[in-house]
């Protein structure tokens, strides 16, 4: 699947134990990792079936000095870095790292919205074209959530940013309402507002699995936590909230 302008077209995880990371998510997922990146960067492509769907290292002494926590972060494709920085500074959102190019590769920036939710812009090079594969793919990511402290501010952010639209809006009773939104022709996500047991609003995805009892029993297998579910959502499909071993939350998603 071509991956343009506003999708989502990377996933990497920073943890404080990237081999043990690692060994988790293939074990839970049916990844196979292989070492990539420059010298002295110990990264890994974590990959299904060949076709690399994420990025794995251990997060920076640099940034944990300052009270970043390990997390997943999404990755935007954008056509020009620079120029989307600017847009999200107007925006009031944070920098956290001004554009850089990885050679070979493309030209990154982290940046934030302004409510604090870390993403990604990502700008890869012209000859090598941006795929993803498709959301329904074992091992891929099958859906994306923001948790916010204003939705409907968040939205507009990434509306004006990269001309997401509106999805169907879900009322969850007490939680409020779950916004749908689009990248292109179809849902790939949802927002709503963060409970207050959230420290931070954050971005979470759902990695597709076959079947989410068998996948269920694998988190817990390996050392994870179970948060939430197995629950049936709209549409038939079953998810279950999760922490790794290192405390960070993930999701899964299967068609039964």
């Amino acid at each position: 699947m071509a991956t343009g302008q506003g999708q989502f077209c990377w996933y990497e995880l920073m943890t404080t134990d990237a081999a043990a990371a690692s060994d988790f998510y293939c074990a839970v997922i049916g990844w196979t990792a292989e070492t990539a990146g420059p010298p002295g960067l110990d990264y890994k492509r974590l990959l299904m079936d060949g076709a690399p769907i994420c990025g794995l290292m251990r997060l920076p002494e640099s940034l944990r000095a300052p009270g970043w926590r390990p997390s997943w972060i999404g990755h935007v494709a954008v056509d020009d870095v620079d120029a989307m920085v600017v847009l999200v500074r107007d925006a009031a959102g944070a920098i956290h790292r001004e554009p850089t190019d990885i050679p070979g590769v493309g030209r990154f920036a982290v940046v934030a919205d302004p409510q604090g939710a870390v993403f990604v812009l990502f700008q890869g090079l012209a000859e090598i074209p941006l795929v993803s594969p498709a959301p329904e793919a074992l091992g891929s990511v099958g859906w994306r959530e923001l948790y916010a402290t204003d939705w409907q501010a968040a939205f507009a952010f990434y509306e004006g940013l990269f001309g997401w639209t509106k999805g169907d809006a879900i009322d969850m009773g007490p939680m409020g309402t779950y916004q749908l939104f689009c990248t292109g022709a179809q849902p790939v996500g949802g927002l709503m507002n963060k409970v207050g047991s959230m420290p931070v609003p954050f971005w979470s995805f759902y990695f597709t699995v076959d079947d989410i009892k068998s996948a269920t029993a694998r988190v817990v297998a390996h050392g994870g936590t179970i948060l939430r579910g197995p629950n049936e959502v709209p549409g038939g499909s079953w998810i279950v909230n999760c922490f790794d071993p290192q405390g960070v939350m993930f999701c899964l998603t299967a068609p039964r």
